[in-house]
């Protein structure tokens, strides 16, 4: 994320990366205000904006395998994204050490993990596929033993964390 959530990998209903022209355009040719623009970009946008179905990527990859032609575009551009993601920031830091798969769709998509890391054995990055298809919940390491980027589901506790650090800057209130 940037300055807000709006930047970086388009989510449910959050556009993701976008060009800035393209805002003013649409702001423009559709008379909308700003505040009705952050609504679009912040609510409307993302996989739910796309497809017109759900923010829900569970909905998204059943209408996927229905050939739901806007669902198949949906995900195809939301795994295209995190791939590219994931080869942006190793050719920043000169090469990987470790992928790391979290929150709702990198725990529970097979299918992300394996787009994600497909093709990518230039890198050092090998993927068993049988350990891929782990369950929520599981912290697994997915690489074979002669990978040399390693690649790991790593289970999220996001209620956790918040509990915890609201805590941490409450208690001496």
């Amino acid at each position: 994320m940037g300055f807000s959530p709006l930047d970086g990998l388009t989510m449910g209903t959050r556009c993701g990366q976008v060009d800035a022209s393209a805002i003013t355009f649409i702001g423009e040719h559709e008379g909308m205000s700003y505040a009705e623009l952050n609504t679009m970009m912040n609510k409307k946008s993302g996989v739910l904006g796309m497809t017109g179905l759900s923010s829900d990527m569970r909905d998204i990859d059943d209408a996927y395998d229905a050939g739901n032609e806007k669902a198949i575009v949906a995900r195809d551009m939301y795994y295209n994204r995190v791939k590219k993601f994931v080869g942006e920031y190793a050719a920043e830091m000169g090469g990987l050490d470790m992928i790391i798969f979290t929150g709702g769709v990198g725990e529970n998509s097979y299918d992300l993990r394996e787009y994600v890391c497909r093709n990518m054995e230039f890198m050092g990055v090998e993927v068993n596929d049988a350990l891929n298809k782990v369950t929520r919940g599981t912290n697994t390491i997915l690489s074979t033993e002669n990978s040399k980027v390693k690649v790991a589901v790593i289970a999220t506790n996001e209620e956790l964390v918040i509990a915890t650090d609201t805590y941490e800057l409450t208690k001496n209130l």
